[in-house]
């Protein structure tokens, strides 16, 4: 029922917006402190330019009729080549514009605009190489005029140690180019632990496994097929042990390192790692040792001319993946998330 007074209601219906600031809470809640986990293992390098070089090498196979007679003079050259491999760089961006008005604004959760604007446009922009880090993506040469230059990912580089579901294929770096090519995906299929033990066998094998523990990364809905499996009778993994301290009543539904025979690999999740395709992605196995993060210029933030009452910021870094030695990484390959995880 309406009152005779002037009460707030009078007043927030009056022209013109009202007379009453509205009470809106003073913070913006924000869901942006994601973590980075491929970037944050990845080592750091720099190059001087934009396709950047490097060399890889490995010890020949054990002779088994390895002898000589004694005195004997020698012959052969045991020498060996290493390979050269390279990634081209890639520019990504963000552009901040805001008015001079909106700067000068009593803003909520923050006190400048452009200030808040950057900060998160920063952000993205490290998410951005996250995921495109994580890619089967080719890479491409800039030509200077339409064709932009692009890292290749580093699923692209991984040929080796591989499990791939039908019509996949993952032909790598190309010596005749002097480009990674990119992979193209195959038919999905169920994850499986013998996929697992395989892949992290095969890198044993060729001598990835320099650390103790290489890390497994998947994304969430894989991370989840595992830790279900785990916990079912077709598993073949012997009893799960744990360090809880939370005192009693606290149920651990998850694992966080699976030992093979092999090697151990920490199990870690990434909600930034894309699909292939729906419901499809790529496991990797990574030991951070052989892959970096390289910059030709890392992150920086440039004011660009004013042309009116703006101003205009762009952020930028140049960069690319250096997979140093790719037969120290595995992947699998065409890992569908809608399924089960099974034992074979």
């Amino acid at each position: 029922m309406a009152t005779t007074n002037l009460d707030s209601a009078d007043m927030k219906a009056a022209q013109a917006g009202g007379l009453i600031r509205e009470d809106v809470m003073d913070k913006i809640w924000q869901i942006d402190h994601i973590t980075l986990p491929f970037t944050s293992r990845a080592g750091k390098s720099t190059c001087d330019n934009e396709y950047t070089e490097w060399t890889v090498a490995e010890l020949a196979d054990p002779v088994l009729t390895n002898k000589v007679v004694d005195g004997a003079d020698v012959t052969g050259n045991d020498t060996r080549l290493g390979n050269r491999l390279g990634n081209h760089c890639q520019e990504s961006v963000k552009i901040v514009q805001v008015s001079d008005r909106a700067n000068a604004s009593d803003t909520i959760g923050r006190d400048k605009e452009r200030s808040f604007q950057t900060a998160e446009r920063q952000k993205e922009l490290k998410q951005d190489i996250e995921a495109t880090s994580l890619t089967m993506q080719a890479s491409i040469a800039d030509d200077g005029a339409t064709v932009a230059g692009q890292s290749a990912g580093v699923f692209a580089f991984v040929k080796t140690n591989i499990s791939a579901g039908a019509t996949g294929t993952h032909p790598g770096f190309n010596n005749s180019t002097k480009l990674v090519d990119a992979g193209t995906p195959g038919t999905k299929r169920a994850f499986s632990e013998k996929l697992m033990r395989d892949v992290a066998q095969m890198v044993y094998m060729e001598g990835g496994d320099e650390r103790d523990t290489l890390v497994l990364m998947c994304r969430p809905p894989v991370k989840r097929l595992i830790d279900e499996y785990s916990f079912t009778s077709s598993a073949r993994i012997a009893t799960q042990t744990t360090e809880v301290g939370g005192g009693p009543g606290m149920a651990v539904g998850y694992i966080d390192v699976f030992k093979s025979d092999f090697n151990g690999l920490q199990l870690v999740s990434n909600r930034l790692q894309p699909v292939t395709a729906t419901a499809t992605s790529t496991v990797g196995i990574f030991n951070f040792e052989f892959i970096n993060l390289c910059y030709l210029q890392g992150h920086h933030m440039v004011e660009l001319a004013r042309t009116g009452l703006a101003e205009k910021w762009l952020m930028s870094v140049d960069w690319c993946t250096q997979v140093l030695n790719e037969k120290a990484i595995g992947a699998i390959y065409d890992v569908d998330e809608a399924v089960p995880m099974t034992a074979t």
